[in-house]
């Protein structure tokens, strides 16, 4: 029997009244890819990544991780992911210590490990020397690195990310490609939204983009490639097939009438 795929969808649908934020899209992710999910704002990419992570329940369809469904069987699909959400909902009246050790105890982690990791992990970021400080004192960088940490600590099979290159420096980003790099091959499913196209083209071995809530391409860079004409003859980056798949690519080009 074939091995389930770390993220599939089919079928799936998200209606919010009259809009349909997410629109029969079928979605499949083999384990231990490095995945970008991409679309343009509006696009039901924050609506998937809520339905596969078990906080939004889909209007049809099915989404499954690992094999395990997320609305039938949600307790043995969020044992085996780890989350950074866009919107970091951290509990900042408490220290990183203090959370990371809230976190491992929800998944019921021995309190050894969660020293162990724990202690690993805020060295390996640079928040050792705050890790007594309250999370409320911590920079936006500072959070999405212990969002990371808090995400990666139970060891996931999948690691879902949203946007988790926003709003922080070089230094940073840095840092966490090179963990996200580390778990990948190690065989963890990466599963990235983000609008910063070139990481996601250094990092991500296949992409999804989607549009209005329906899939206009999936594969490797290469195939998309193949699959949409380029201009004169050169390799187009990803920033440019994004473009011509979502209808934007001959846009204005934001000229305004006093600046010449």
């Amino acid at each position: 029997m074939a091995e389930a795929a770390a993220v599939e969808t089919v079928g799936l649908v998200r209606v919010f009244g009259e809009l349909r934020a997410v629109d029969g899209l079928d979605l499949s992710v083999e384990r231990g890819t490095f995945f970008g999910f991409l679309g343009p704002n509006g696009a039901g990419k924050s609506t998937t990544l809520k339905i596969l992570t078990g906080l939004l329940e889909p209007t049809a369809g099915t989404a499954r991780i690992l094999g395990f469904d997320v609305v039938t069987q949600s307790r043995q699909a969020k044992e085996r992911i780890g989350v950074v959400p866009e919107e970091l909902m951290l509990f900042d009246r408490l220290s990183a210590t203090e959370y990371l050790e809230l976190v491992g105890r929800l998944y019921g982690m021995p309190r050894a490990e969660i020293e162990k990791r724990s202690e690993e992990l805020l060295e390996v970021l640079g928040l050792a020397d705050a890790g007594s400080r309250l999370i409320v004192d911590y920079s936006h960088g500072m959070q999405k690195k212990l969002s990371l940490a808090a995400a990666i600590l139970h060891d996931p099979e999948v690691l879902f990310l949203d946007e988790p290159f926003e709003g922080i420096d070089a230094v940073a980003a840095r840092l966490i490609k090179n963990i996200l790099n580390r778990l990948r091959d190690r065989g963890v499913t990466i599963f990235l939204t983000s609008h910063i196209l070139e990481i996601v083209e250094r990092l991500c071995s296949e992409v999804a983009i989607i549009d209005h809530g329906r899939m206009v391409a999936s594969g490797t860079l290469e195939e998309l490639r193949r699959g949409v004409p380029g201009h004169g003859g050169g390799r187009r980056t990803l920033e440019e097939l994004f473009l011509s798949l979502v209808g934007v690519e001959d846009a204005n080009s934001g000229e305004l009438s006093w600046i010449e």
